[in-house]
């Protein structure tokens, strides 16, 4: 029922933007960046999501737009077709609807795999990543835990720890398409 795709199959480097450039390509839903954290505190661990702080969100997304080389089309509204303020305000309102669904998807997730993978204490965080800053794609960072504490190297390394942060991404996508088709 749901298409998955991956922004690559192997360890090579995508600039950030390619990242989130490929979801928008593809028309994606919903953009998920998966991750490992690391810290110089050994003993920082657990997962955590982070979702586009609104704070930082209106000036990137106008950047974001000049700098797509006028590619103007967001969410199917030609935004070279308005003045400036238009856009801009068009441009806020695609966003903020955006970093809603995104917020609404973290907090399930977090409910989803809680059962399955320790997350820290505040788990939930807002954050200006470039990887979040697609305007027209509700985008999370699931950072799954650190490589840099050794008990979650060994979750994470392990088929058993993989297949749990699997689980947990796969229940909470499968809850949120579906609440968004009943809500169509």
């Amino acid at each position: 029922r749901l298409r998955a795709a991956l922004t690559r199959s192997d360890d090579r480097f995508l600039v950030l933007e390619e990242r989130y450039g490929i979801a928008r390509r593809l028309k994606a839903d919903l953009f998920i960046s998966v991750h490992a954290d690391a810290a110089e505190n050994q003993d920082a661990n657990g997962a955590s999501i982070y979702t586009l702080a609104e704070v930082a969100s209106d000036r990137e997304a106008a950047r974001l737009a000049a700098r797509e080389n006028k590619a103007n089309i967001i969410n199917g509204v030609d935004l070279g077709a308005h003045s400036g303020d238009v856009s801009a305000i068009l441009l806020d309102l695609t966003q903020r609807e955006s970093m809603n669904v995104a917020a609404d998807f973290a907090r399930l997730l977090q409910r989803e795999a809680s059962d399955e993978v320790q997350f820290r204490t505040t788990a939930h965080r807002f954050a200006s990543f470039i990887v979040l800053k697609a305007p027209d794609t509700p985008s999370v960072l699931f950072e799954t835990g650190f490589i840099s504490n050794k008990d979650d190297v060994e979750f994470l390394a392990s088929p058993a720890g993989q297949k749990k942060v699997a689980r947990g991404v796969r229940e909470a996508v499968q809850i949120h398409f579906a609440r968004r088709n009943v809500a169509r």
